[in-house]
């Protein structure tokens, strides 16, 4: 082959490199992040953008005294909205600010008001109404806040490849907290993989909210997501039936690739092999 040939097609499979579909499949991504978490948070933690935030949260939440020395240090405030999931709220300060002054005691504060219970964690923890300028010396604020954030990280890292596999692992978090379907129902995500995994219809959230737990509870006894075999196997079920509803595609090799255009193998086969077990 000439030099100019080789040269054109490197070129073609530099391109066609760039273009093929990166998107990891939901069940190997959850395998992947999963196999060893210790091991995948240790690597999170030591990526240089988390350990210089970690670093500095480390060193300076003792200094936090108040609400408004919380608002007014925008790293600290910044970390904290990230390892409670709220970074897309991170621009409505004032709004935070009624979460934390409110607390979480009064059943009328803000916090108790809210079905997500990401404000009702973040007033727990940071409960200034009670516990005034020693709040920020406890354990669940100091490491326990650093460890949110460090899973928080892993889960976002995992929905950069499929956010199927950011809900199995959220779900693997939270399921020591479900003690009903209530639980299920005041979480949304929670519900997704609830819904997906069994079937439950999206529409069945116009019913009223004691007609939907009790279509949860027709599927799913609560007790059995004590059972690690069970919550296994039930988020291996939601993994298979992401992929099934979200397919993705498989990156070819670029030298098998046809010379004409970008080829990518669809997953619709591997999905629908995959129904046909279940349905055996």
């Amino acid at each position: 082959m000439s030099s100019f040939a080789q040269a054109i097609r490197q070129n073609f499979n530099g391109q066609l490199s760039k273009r093929v579909d990166r998107t990891m499949d939901a069940l190997s991504t959850f395998r992947l992040f999963a196999a060893d978490p210790q091991r995948t948070q240790e690597r999170i933690s030591e990526q240089p953008q988390n350990a210089r935030e970690i670093e500095y949260y480390s060193e300076n939440i003792s200094n936090i005294k108040t609400i408004d020395d919380f608002m007014n240090d925008q790293r600290i405030y910044g970390f904290v909205m990230h390892a409670y999931g709220l970074d897309d709220l991170s621009y409505a300060k004032a709004f935070m600010r009624k979460i934390l002054e409110g607390g979480p005691d009064d059943p009328e504060a803000l916090a108790n008001q809210l079905t997500d219970p990401r404000y009702l964690a973040l007033a727990e923890d940071f409960n200034f109404t009670e516990f005034g300028t020693t709040t920020t010396t406890f354990g669940r604020v100091q490491t326990g806040v650093i460890d949110k954030y460090i899973q928080q990280s892993v889960e976002i890292e995992a929905g950069g490849q499929n956010n199927g596999a950011r809900l199995a692992l959220y779900f693997q978090r939270k399921v020591d907290e479900v003690d009903s379907a209530f639980s299920i129902l005041g979480d949304s995500a929670l519900l997704q993989v609830v819904q997906t995994a069994f079937g439950l219809p999206v529409q069945m959230s116009f019913s009223t909210i004691e007609k939907q737990a009790e279509l949860i509870d027709q599927r799913l006894d609560i007790e059995d997501l004590s059972d690690p075999e069970f919550l296994e196997g039930m988020l291996n079920q939601f993994l298979a039936r992401w992929d099934i509803d979200n397919p993705s595609s498989v990156n070819v090799p670029p030298l098998i690739a046809a010379p004409l255009g970008v080829q990518s193998i669809s997953l619709d086969l591997l999905t629908s092999l995959q129904s046909l077990k279940f349905r055996q």
